[in-house]
């Protein structure tokens, strides 16, 4: 059985690693063991960089842990390059760049999913 292939958003990344119970922490923890192959783009990285600092009373990591995580997992998933598209259902323009990661993993690397918790593109998935 092929492994397989998902785009996770920022939202799934910061909960797994905040919350390692979680659902979203078990999909991390399928990426670990191998069980996923993970894409992303350098837009979701460096967003996760940013944000994950903000989070620290959650997951008590030093902007040096942050970095040095935020390093493996950008070395451990597959960087993708998104492609260029407007969503003009999309209500959150900053989600665009996560649409386009899955639209360029789709097209170029096989992708099954787009793991999210974003409503907004959740409702894309509805129409």
């Amino acid at each position: 059985m092929a492994t397989l292939r998902v785009v996770l958003d920022t939202n799934v990344l910061l909960s797994g690693i905040a919350y390692p119970a979680s659902v979203p922490g078990k999909i991390l923890a399928a990426w670990r063991h191998g069980s996923v192959d993970v894409l992303l783009s350098s837009y979701i990285v460096e967003e996760l960089r940013r944000v994950l600092p903000r989070l620290a009373h959650r997951h008590g990591l030093t902007l040096a842990e942050v970095d040095d995580l935020v390093d493996a997992l950008s070395i451990q998933a597959e960087i993708l390059e998104p492609l260029a598209s407007i969503e003009p259902a999309l209500r959150d323009v900053d989600d665009q760049p996560v649409l386009a990661t899955l639209l360029a993993a789709l097209k170029i690397s096989g992708a099954d999913y787009l793991i999210t918790g974003d409503k907004d593109l959740l409702t894309l998935a509805e129409s």
